[in-house]
C-alpha cells in the first residue's frame, strides 16, 4: 500500500509522508476513526516509507513490504480459537497469513469483516495478555535493516487491562527505534494512560468526491453511479464497496426493522403485540453479537433516513425498502425533532451493553419497550 493508492485524506497523508520523510516520527500514534476511513491503509504506507523509503532507495525492502513479511513491520489484531487454531492461548502470528490476505484485499474492512474472514463471527475477538508478551519480544529485538521498527496494533481497543498496562510499560520506555501505531474505531475504550501518552491523528469520513473517484477506478463504474454509492456510503469506502452487491445481511436486517417497528408502533396499551416484541427479541438475541450490532448500527442509518425524508431534505436518502408494503414515506412523521434524540441514545446504549456480553434478550427487550413510547411522542 502507497500513500498515492490511498482514496482521499490528502491532508492526513501529507502529513504523515512530510514527518516520515523529516525524521519527526512519534514513538506512539494513536489513529482514530471509521474503519472505513483509511487507518489502515494509511498506516500501511506510513510505515512503508519509515522503513524502506523511496522505491529506488531500496527495492528489495519495498518487495518484502508489498507481502507485508518485512522483518521490521509487525502486526498485532484480536483473535480468537477458530477450526484451524485451537491454542488456549491465541495470538497474532497464528494468524497472520489470514491477516496478510485481508489487510491487502480488505484494507478497509472493519472488525466484523475480519471476524467473517478468519470464521469466529460468532465469538469475540481479543487481544490478550499473551500477545503482550510477544510484543515485548519483537520490539526489543534488533532492527532487522537497522532502522526502525514498526509495530501497528489493529483495533487496539480490544485490549484487555492486563494487555493495557504492560504496553503502557513499552510506550513509556520504548526500545530505540520504535514506532508503535494503534488504530481504534472506538478511542474511548482505550485506557487513559495510553491515550494521553499517544501522539492523536484523527481520521474525518473520506469525502464523497474521493469515493467515487475510487469506486470508478476499483470496480469500473460509470460517474453517476459512482456517485450515487458514494453518497449512501457516508464517508466509509468499505461501505460503497460493499454497496455495489446484493447485500444479504441489509435484506435480512430490513426484514427486522420492519417488524420490529410495526410491532413497536402497535404496542401502546396491547398486550397480545407486547407478547409479540418479547418474541422478536428474544428471536433476533439468538444470533451472534457482532451480527447484533450491525443489525443496532442499521437501526440507526434506518431512523436517521426517516428524520430526512420527514424534514424534505430527498438529495441525501438513499433507502427504499424492499420488504412487504413497506413505505418510508408513510413511517417518516412518525421520525421527528422530539423523539429522534432519545431513540438514538437508545440504540447506543444498546449498542454498548451488547459490546460488553450483556443478556441480549433483555437488552432489545427494553429497548422495544423504549422504541413503543418514542413512536408515539408528537412532533
Amino acid at each position: 500500500m502507497n500513500f498515492e493508492d490511498i482514496i482521499g485524506q490528502l491532508h492526513i497523508k501529507n502529513h504523515l509522508l512530510t514527518s516520515a520523510k523529516q525524521g519527526r516520527i512519534a514513538h506512539a500514534q494513536l489513529f482514530t476513526g471509521k474503519s472505513g476511513s483509511g487507518m489502515l491503509p494509511i498506516a500501511l504506507a506510513y510505515a512503508r516509507q519509515i522503513l524502506c523509503g523511496s522505491p529506488s532507495e531500496n527495492s528489495h525492502s519495498h518487495a518484502m513490504f508489498d507481502k507485508l513479511s518485512h522483518p521490521d513491520l509487525h502486526f498485532v489484531f484480536p483473535v480468537n480459537t477458530n477450526e484451524n487454531v485451537k491454542s488456549s492461548h491465541p495470538t497474532s502470528d497464528l494468524f497472520l497469513k489470514d491477516w496478510r490476505e485481508f489487510a491487502s484485499k480488505q484494507p478497509y474492512g472493519d472488525l466484523f469483516d475480519w471476524y467473517q474472514h478468519i470464521g469466529i463471527d460468532n465469538k469475540q475477538g481479543n487481544i490478550s495478555v499473551h500477545e503482550a508478551l510477544e510484543i515485548y519480544k519483537k520490539m526489543s529485538l534488533k532492527s532487522f535493516e537497522g532502522g526502525y521498527k514498526v509495530m501497528i496494533i489493529w483495533m487496539a481497543d480490544r485490549m484487555n487491562s492486563a494487555t493495557s498496562n504492560k504496553l503502557l510499560k513499552l510506550i513509556e520506555e520504548p526500545p530505540k527505534d520504535s514506532v508503535f501505531i494503534l488504530i481504534t474505531d472506538s478511542k474511548e475504550q482505550i485506557m487513559q494512560t495510553i491515550y494521553s501518552r499517544c501522539q492523536l491523528l484523527e481520521f474525518p469520513p473520506i469525502n464523497v468526491t474521493a469515493i467515487a473517484k475510487g469506486l470508478e477506478k476499483e470496480l469500473q463504474l460509470l460517474p453517476n453511479e459512482a456517485l450515487l454509492l458514494a453518497n449512501k456510503a457516508q464517508g466509509d469506502y468499505q461501505i460503497a464497496l460493499n454497496l455495489k452487491h446484493v447485500d444479504v445481511d441489509e435484506l435480512k436486517f430490513e426484514e427486522w426493522f420492519i417488524t420490529w417497528v410495526r410491532s413497536a408502533f402497535k404496542a401502546k396499551g396491547n398486550k397480545a403485540v407486547v407478547n409479540e416484541l418479547i418474541l422478536w427479541s428474544e428471536n433476533i438475541a439468538s444470533n451472534n453479537r457482532e451480527t447484533l450490532k450491525q443489525f443496532l448500527n442499521y437501526c440507526i442509518e434506518f431512523f436517521r433516513q426517516a428524520l430526512l425524508t420527514n424534514y424534505k431534505s430527498e438529495s441525501l436518502v438513499y433507502l427504499t425498502p424492499k420488504t412487504g408494503n413497506f413505505q418510508l414515506q408513510k413511517f417518516a412523521p412518525f421520525i421527528h425533532g422530539n423523539n429522534i434524540l432519545p431513540i438514538f441514545e437508545a440504540l447506543e446504549v444498546a449498542q454498548y451493553h451488547i459490546e460488553r456480553n450483556g443478556n441480549a434478550k433483555i437488552i432489545l427487550t427494553d429497548l422495544s419497550f423504549k422504541l413503543t413510547r418514542f413512536l408515539h411522542v408528537k412532533e
